[in-house]
């Protein structure tokens, strides 16, 4: 099925939860214990500008060239390799705050009747279908 590529844009733009919990991380960092790394908290930040900006970008996916497209798609999945590993390590701390985050994410997350893998794998389906539409 072959969609408008700038629908393709807007669908991955409302996956939203994605920017909301690296928000909330990032705004909650101050006042948790597992935000205390220096190396956590400068993640957590460049995540948050970089998903800002490649959504804003995302908005002239359309106007690009094919190869403009190609990069647009490979930063954001690149993007996304980053986050999963970025929850990973909130998954894996022994942070009281940190697993209470997850358990935030995933709440927020059923209440649109996903879960984080689910929102991942829309996220790379919206992509692969990015990709057909410029081969």
């Amino acid at each position: 099925m072959v969609h408008n590529q700038d629908n393709l844009i807007i669908e991955l733009g409302e996956t939203d939860f994605f920017l909301n919990i690296i928000s909330i991380y990032y705004q909650q960092g101050v006042n948790m214990g597992f935000f205390d790394s220096e190396v956590v908290q400068q993640e957590a930040k460049q995540l948050f500008q970089d998903y800002q900006s490649l959504i804003q970008l995302g908005g002239e996916f359309g106007k690009f060239d094919r190869q403009g497209k190609q990069i647009f798609i490979d930063k954001m999945e690149n993007m996304m390799e980053r986050y999963k590993i970025f929850m990973k390590r909130f998954e894996l701390s022994d942070d009281f705050t940190a697993k209470m985050t997850v358990e935030q994410l995933k709440t927020q997350l059923s209440q649109f009747g996903t879960t984080p893998e689910q929102m991942f794998q829309q996220m790379n389906m919206t992509l692969e279908r990015m990709k057909k539409e410029i081969e």
